[in-house]
């Protein structure tokens, strides 16, 4: 006897359906037409790429640097499934540049990426990321205001009003030149200092939690060990110092190294190019904004929530960013290297945090349902479907002919329609109509029309 398998997902993955699915949709259309409104062309890669194309710049095992990465062996070559949409960016951009302008602009909405990472509290296994980048020669000042203009325009286009985000914003080099300044020369020790650093607003770190990271190491609550990057107690503090500094004014006074100069003065010029549109007030200064991924340069940017967010079983949450990014050399090509500089919108998590959110919604279209009392009248029926969609009114017909209209009717309650359509002997001989209420109260729910009314009186259920 065969097996029966249990229906069920791996960890980590997610099944999406009815409104949240509505919402995703509604999203994906909304950023897709700002980004477009800003000026980006569409692009879509491949899910799947050469593992040395996508590199090793995600994982913090150094004993195994794809562990986060999903990777195959096909016929003797390793490929992995893309983590992110920037590095399929890189790479055709790369192939092609000499065909494409300069600076490039890119977008590429709704696909799907994918990490080994542990799920939780709006993260997932695989989820969809809305991205944008700028490649090639470009004023850094201007292209990374732009991307900042372009979080906040589709935040509030998304339906968040200006005090439920915020755009924080930093710059590598600001702690770069820290850690020269304190002989952090070793370039693991370095990932490891940014990498403790990105976890600061992370669940259950906290300054005390970057520190252990900085130091020796970590121990979490499930006794999971995380090794450390061995910095001195001296080392340890005064990086905790820097990150206690959110004034840039206060930060320019006190960090003396040239490469942390150079990157408070390109925050200050940020800042000034910020001016000039309308969304400055929503982009600050966050010194503990690093990013854990080694690509990035300079620029850093990631956007959080203001609101109050809680997981199923209604424990209130940090969701983490739900738009993040930075500014990044490419040096790993054959030829001279390239400047980008790119924001991912985190659709899934950004849809798990709207869910919560009233006035945020968006409902699934579902149909009229055309029941059928009589197969005789099939070609009746028919006849009604195609004048409800040739009048772009979404309507399904019952797919069983000899079944009961109570069926019928617990069918559509299921689906949770609004309106059924019924017609038998005496609505065609008298050219009239049935529509029945299925929201309304009962007794109160059914109206006979005439058959030239049908569209104006089934507009006013769906």
């Amino acid at each position: 006897m065969e097996k029966q398998i249990k229906a069920t997902l791996p960890s980590g993955f997610k099944d999406r359906s009815g409104d949240e699915l509505a919402l995703k949709k509604k999203l994906l259309d909304i950023i897709e037409k700002n980004f477009i409104r800003f000026g980006f062309s569409p692009l879509e890669t491949s899910p799947m790429e050469l593992s040395s194309v996508i590199g090793n710049s995600l994982a913090e095992d150094d004993e195994n640097p794809m562990a986060d990465i999903f990777t195959f062996n096909d016929s003797g070559i390793d490929i992995s499934l893309r983590y992110d949409l920037s590095q399929g960016c890189i790479r055709y951009y790369s192939q092609n540049y000499l065909e494409l302008p300069n600076p490039y602009k890119r977008y590429q909405v709704g696909e799907t990426v994918y990490r080994r990472e542990k799920p939780g509290n709006g993260r997932f296994k695989s989820f969809g990321q809305c991205d944008v980048d700028i490649i090639g020669k470009f004023d850094v000042k201007q292209a990374n205001a732009e991307l900042c203009n372009i979080i906040a325009s589709t935040f509030i286009e998304c339906g968040l009003k200006k005090s439920e985000f915020v755009i924080n914003i930093s710059n590598r080099k600001v702690v770069q030149g820290l850690m020269d300044e304190l002989k952090i020369v070793d370039e693991k020790q370095k990932q490891k200092v940014l990498r403790a650093i990105d976890k600061l607003d992370k669940e259950g770190f906290g300054i005390k939690g970057v520190k252990e990271l900085l130091k020796t190491e970590r121990k979490d609550s499930s006794g999971a060990i995380t090794k450390g990057a061995n910095l001195s107690d001296d080392q340890a503090s005064q990086i905790i110092d820097f990150l206690k500094v959110k004034d840039l004014k206060e930060l320019k006074k006190n960090m003396k190294n040239p490469l942390s100069q150079e990157g408070i003065k390109e925050l200050e010029e940020l800042f000034k190019v910020l001016k000039c549109g309308k969304y400055a007030d929503q982009v600050k200064f966050n010194s503990a904004k690093i990013r854990g991924l080694d690509i990035y340069t300079g620029f850093i940017v990631e956007t959080n929530l203001k609101f109050e967010v809680k997981n199923p079983k209604g424990k209130v949450i940090d969701p983490g960013s739900c738009c993040s990014g930075g500014e990044y050399l490419v040096t790993k090509f054959k030829g001279d290297p390239f400047l980008g500089s790119g924001i991912s919108i985190g659709l899934d998590r950004l849809v798990f945090c709207l869910m919560q959110k009233e006035g945020i919604k968006a409902k699934e279209q579902k149909p009229a349902l055309v029941c059928v009392m009589d197969s005789q009248y099939l070609n009746k029926y028919y006849e009604i479907l195609d004048t409800l969609r040739d009048n772009n009114i979404n309507s399904e017909i019952f797919l069983e002919s000899n079944k009961k209209l109570s069926k019928q009717l617990d069918y559509a309650s299921r689906r949770g329609l609004s309106v059924a359509i019924i017609c038998g002997e005496n609505e065609f001989k008298n050219n009239t109509i049935t529509l029945k209420n299925l929201q309304g109260t009962k007794g109160e729910n059914q109206i006979t029309i005439p058959k030239d009314n049908l569209i104006n009186e089934v507009k006013k259920y769906i």
